[in-house]
């Protein structure tokens, strides 16, 4: 799917649902499905406003998050339902996008769940809404570098339709989980997010330097969707801040800054997606060509693949691993030998203290796969597997051959 740029999103889903009568009762799904001309009549007026995508409204529709409402068996069902009510507003006027959201599960040192049960929620989700039928993906106001991976490798596994990923963050660009997400940016499009960018958090004017940040990282189009501003309660309503002309008034330093793909979150309606039509309506963005430089990442930190060389040392994945990782600078990759029964447990719940970029070794595709995936950054790897076995783990994990 080649997309024309710029490509303007769809608004707030939640915050207008609120104005339509919901009120946190019952799970938003749920609610929509027993007010379908909510959603619709919500959806149409972005498409009359100018969005050429509309998000499914299946935010919170993964087993996780449906189990708070006891919903958990009916993921199918209400995905299947809820992208069928996108669809049918969006006919051929408007791509829809299979929305993808956080489970509320956190990997170890931060929770108990592992990876896989991320992934097993993903991918649940993800082929309803495939089978669904929608145009793309969105994975969406993501913190964790856990849920998003999970989510891009549960996608990748049952379609080749474009995917989009947005994170939330604060003004230094930190997630609430502490993940940095430039890193998040080298991570995900290195395992074939199309466009990567930020949603919600606050408004245009904060989101600016953080995407300006982004730009020296990204070699995907950049995505911005910020909040109608801060919110604040007003007669115990919350309000948000942000009028349509000031909304648009940072356009022209977002597409300095790379970003392509223009929406808006909380807050937002068809008046603010009236004017990014506006402003956008005679300008015509290039799909530019990625830049040679080369990144690696953790959770917390990226770092630049000249600055780097080769590890000289090598530690065991075993019980000390966190302790012998700390051994090593920060220009200094950590050899991590996977060669003698690894604990990949251990790799799965230390890697959050590492502060040095990761080069495993190994001579097992199926170890070194196994390590890639609970790995929450881009790694690199040296070694004599055949280039047939590393070719698919440099495809769906961005592994970097030295």
């Amino acid at each position: 799917m080649l997309f024309e740029f710029p490509l303007i999103l769809d608004a707030a889903t939640g915050t207008e649902l609120i104005k339509k009568g919901y009120d946190g009762s019952m799970s938003s799904e749920q609610w929509t499905l027993i007010h379908p001309e909510a959603i619709q009549d919500i959806q149409r007026s972005y498409i009359e406003a100018g969005s050429k995508v509309l998000y499914t409204p299946t935010f919170g529709a993964n087993r996780v998050k449906m189990g708070n409402y006891g919903e958990q068996d009916k993921v199918s069902d209400y995905n299947l339902k809820l992208a069928a009510l996108s669809r049918e507003i969006a006919g051929k006027r408007a791509y829809v996008a299979g929305d993808l959201a956080p489970t509320s599960l956190s990997t170890p040192p931060m929770g108990e769940a592992s990876f896989a049960e991320i992934y097993d929620t993903y991918l649940e989700q993800a082929s309803a809404l495939e089978k669904a039928g929608v145009d793309l993906f969105v994975i969406e106001t993501i913190s964790s570098v856990a849920d998003a991976r999970a989510a891009i490798l549960a996608v990748k596994s049952i379609s080749d339709k474009p995917v989009m990923v947005s994170f939330t963050c604060d003004k230094n660009g930190r997630t609430f989980t502490g993940a940095d997400v430039a890193a998040a940016c080298v991570t995900l499009q290195s395992m074939g997010a199309d466009i990567f960018g930020l949603n919600c958090s606050y408004g245009p004017e904060d989101m600016v330097p953080q995407l300006k940040r982004l730009s020296e990282f990204s070699k995907v189009p950049l995505l911005a969707k910020p909040n109608a501003g801060i919110p604040e309660t007003v007669d115990g309503k919350t309000v948000y801040d942000c009028p349509p002309d000031e909304f648009v008034r940072f356009v022209p330093e977002m597409i300095k800054s790379g970003v392509k793909v223009f929406g808006g979150c909380c807050g937002t309606d068809a008046t603010h997606i009236k004017a990014l039509s506006e402003v956008l309506k005679d300008v015509r963005l290039e799909d530019t060509a990625a830049g040679d430089s080369e990144f690696l990442s953790t959770e917390r930190h990226v770092f630049s693949l000249e600055e780097l060389t080769a590890p000289e040392r090598f530690i065991q994945c075993g019980e000390d691993l966190e302790d012998d990782a700390a051994d090593f600078d920060e220009d200094e990759m950590i050899g991590i030998d996977l060669d003698n029964d690894p604990d990949l447990e251990e790799l799965e719940s230390s890697q959050w203290s590492f502060s040095s970029p990761v080069c495993f070794r190994c001579q097992d595709a199926e170890i070194l796969e196994s390590a890639l995936r609970v790995f929450q950054g881009r790694a690199a790897f040296t070694g004599t597997l055949p280039q047939k076995e590393l070719d698919p783990l440099v495809n769906r994990y961005g592994l970097v051959v030295l």
